[in-house]
């Protein structure tokens, strides 16, 4: 049975004290253990995230990785890097990501890959922007994203992938798809993972819902038959409103 999961995507926020601050006010934090937390601090902080979990049930990802192993690339991050850290978890292909820095699903397929040789799990981002919601495209949409980069692996590969739907219209926005919006494209995304390998496979893959979650709404969410949980932005950066959403699980 898949277990809930709840992952805090921290972005570019929080210094080297509120960092600890907000970890420190979330370790102590008694959550099911059905439930799996995550949260993603800035690289400059993960040693220190890392530590500060340490005997704790939370668990520190990155918010992104480089495909290269490693080279004249500056200012980027490889999975060795991560590794030696103690850091085996990475968000990959995140709206944010795709939008600013021009990552594409081939550039993702390889990012992928390099993740998977170094034995790391993976978030994997994607979702379709406002217009492509309008112009009824989005599943179409999200069927060339998940292709192009994931297809290609094998079923025990995607042991190390946990999916995370976001539509691109309702993340920071204070818009959220609704329920039965999140609903029917997580059973979209089970459709085609068991069109591509087989049914134990599409159960087993947790997919995540990220846009605009808040205390008030995740329960409604969660409580879909095919989402298993948030990728959380804002409101991971108030304890408070995280826990919340994580007893939401």
């Amino acid at each position: 049975m898949r277990k809930k999961i709840i992952a805090g995507n921290w972005k570019m926020n929080n210094n080297k004290a509120e960092t600890a601050a907000l970890i420190q006010s979330l370790t102590p934090f008694n959550f099911s253990a059905e439930v799996r937390v995550m949260v993603a601090p800035a690289f400059t902080h993960l040693v220190q995230a890392e530590a500060l979990t340490q005997g704790s049930r939370i668990e520190v990802l990155a918010q992104n990785m480089n495909a290269a192993e490693s080279g004249a690339y500056t200012g980027e991050i490889s999975a060795t890097m991560l590794s030696s850290i103690g850091i085996q978890k990475v968000i990959l292909g995140h709206s944010e990501r795709r939008a600013f820095y021009n990552e594409t699903d081939e550039s993702l397929k390889a990012k992928v890959a390099t993740a998977i040789t170094h034995d790391m799990e993976i978030v994997f981002c994607f979702g379709e922007e406002l217009d492509q919601r309008k112009a009824g495209s989005h599943f179409e949409v999200v069927k060339t994203q998940l292709e192009t980069a994931l297809f290609d692996l094998t079923p025990s590969q995607w042991s190390k992938v946990i999916l995370a739907y976001e539509p691109v219209w309702a993340i920071g926005t204070g818009e959220t798809a609704t329920p039965e919006q999140a609903q029917e494209m997580h059973a979209y995304i089970r459709d085609l993972i068991a069109s591509n390998y087989d049914q134990a496979l599409e159960d087993s893959v947790s997919i995540l819902y990220g846009g605009s979650v808040k205390p008030a709404n995740a329960q409604s969410i969660f409580s879909q038959p095919d989402v298993d949980g948030g990728l959380i932005g804002g409101a991971s950066l108030n304890a408070d409103d995280f826990k919340a959403i994580i007893q939401s699980a």
